[in-house]
């Protein structure tokens, strides 16, 4: 039997727990008269590639199309063909259940590759197609953290070679290499709303091919390094687009990649991308400890321009909980690696960590703390260096908090224009979130210029992603 990578993708997607499932089939089998008794030891053999006789897959599809509010087809859940028993399948396949579970894979280091990429497929199939329906849940917990810890540690992959019906070529990584510096253009002037269905798209024609496709080892691991990187993206444009579940499946899905790639430098990167979502979603000792994941061991888990902006978003987390101390340590240690960066020697992922991004969290670290003085200097100096369009208005935005804090409320309304200038055409949640805040700010502080700057952001907002 093969593992039913459609039906473990959607309890996920619908965050469902095996047990629960169980119960739901249960109470629907009395609800039609039937007396079932599966438990979640049913589930995983479910999952595993078995299938439960009569109406039960029918049952599934009411059960996970309700919670998910689409109709799923017995080809959804991945049960499609024609009815099968395994061969130990009796008295549990009736519903009876048992005692003696088996623990099913999930999507991180303990998974085998290749059950992994069937996994990681499904759900990129699935995200192209439903990308109106709500995303899965956030992880959290041990759950939210487990994937990296289990980057960070053994067991590695020892060959990551496969067989498939074509051969996968270097010309074939290098296309994935380009495509995703051609996201990454468009998400930095379009927004994630409107990057990412290009991306999951992609990931779905041209990527899980590659997987399922035939290499040797040193091109799997290549392979897998370029993928890991769209994945990433992928996740960045769900960041974007507030869908922070699934943003954090496809950094999840981006880490595994990236610990079977063997390449440290670009898992400490996807780190780094859950440190910052940890730090949006105010889990600020989860991001010190993600964060310390890549930074305690020195050498290959990260870069100068990494483990500056590791630093950084490390000191706003310590503001954040008040530890002042501990803040400035890291304050301390970002400046002193900005000045070790060496663009031609970093990863292309790396290239975020431009002039003015250090300067930028540790003004938000020190507006945090209530140093002001310090926090607009620093602001200041993160407007007036070069950067690209997303990273301009979000650098206005922190910049206009650091003045209406600081009473400067006329400098402020007219940082507030640029920074809605600069946003002009971008489709993205999180600037509009960002952009809602400021605008209530500035409500705090009535006058003529900052009236203005307020009803220009509402303007903006009105008009509809």
């Amino acid at each position: 039997m093969e593992p039913n990578s459609q039906l473990d993708v959607l309890l996920d997607q619908s965050g469902i727990s095996r047990a629960g499932l169980a119960m739901r089939v249960n109470r629907l089998g009395t609800e039609n008269g039937m007396t079932l008794r599966y438990d979640h030891t049913s589930v995983a053999r479910w999952l595993k590639g078995q299938r439960p006789r009569g109406s039960v897959p029918e049952m599934i599809c009411e059960i996970l199309g309700s919670r998910l509010g689409r109709t799923l087809t017995l080809g959804d859940i991945g049960m499609g063909g024609p009815p099968g028993r395994g061969p130990a399948a009796s008295v549990q396949d009736a519903g009876e259940g048992d005692q003696a579970g088996e623990a099913g894979d999930d999507a991180g280091g303990g998974a085998s590759l290749g059950r992994f990429v069937e996994r990681a497929a499904v759900s990129w199939r699935a995200d192209q197609m439903h990308t109106d329906a709500p995303g899965p849940g956030l992880l959290r917990g041990a759950a939210a953290v487990a994937p990296v810890w289990e980057w960070e540690n053994p067991p590695d992959d020892l060959d990551v070679s496969h067989e498939g019906p074509h051969e996968v070529s270097e010309l074939d990584v290098a296309v994935l290499h380009a495509a995703r510096g051609h996201y990454e253009h468009l998400y930095r002037n379009a927004g994630g709303v409107a990057t990412r269905p290009r991306v999951v798209g992609f990931l779905t024609g041209e990527v899980a091919p590659l997987l399922r496709g035939s290499y040797d080892d040193r091109t799997g691991r290549e392979l897998c390094r370029a993928a890991g990187s769209l994945a990433a993206m992928s996740g960045i444009c769900a960041y974007d687009a507030d869908e922070q579940g699934l943003a954090q499946r496809y950094f999840h899905q981006a880490l595994r990649l990236g610990k079977a790639s063997g390449d440290r430098h670009f898992g400490g990167y996807v780190v780094a991308l859950l440190v910052n979502q940890a730090l949006f979603l105010g889990d600020d000792r989860r991001a010190i400890a993600c964060a310390e994941a890549v930074l305690r061991t020195p050498g290959p888990h990260s870069t100068p321009a990494l483990a500056t902006d590791l630093y950084a978003m490390q000191a706003r987390a310590y503001a954040r909980i008040g530890d002042r101390r501990g803040a400035y340590e890291r304050m301390r240690s970002a400046e002193s690696c900005s000045t070790r960066i060496r663009p031609e020697e970093e990863p292309e992922e790396t290239g975020y960590v431009q002039p003015g991004l250090v300067q930028v969290r540790l003004a938000e670290a020190l507006l945090v703390l209530g140093e002001l003085e310090s926090a607009r200097r620093y602001a200041e100096e993160a407007a007036r260096a070069p950067a690209h369009v997303r990273g301009r208005v979000n650098r206005l935005a922190t910049l206009t908090d650091v003045e209406l804090r600081s009473g400067a409320t006329e400098s402020a309304a007219e940082t507030a224009v640029q920074m809605v200038d600069n946003a002009q055409g971008i489709e993205s949640r999180r600037l509009r979130q960002r952009m809602r805040r400021v605008r209530e700010h500035l409500l705090r502080h009535p006058g003529t210029p900052v009236d203005r700057a307020a009803r220009l952001i509402e303007e903006t907002l009105r008009v509809p992603l």
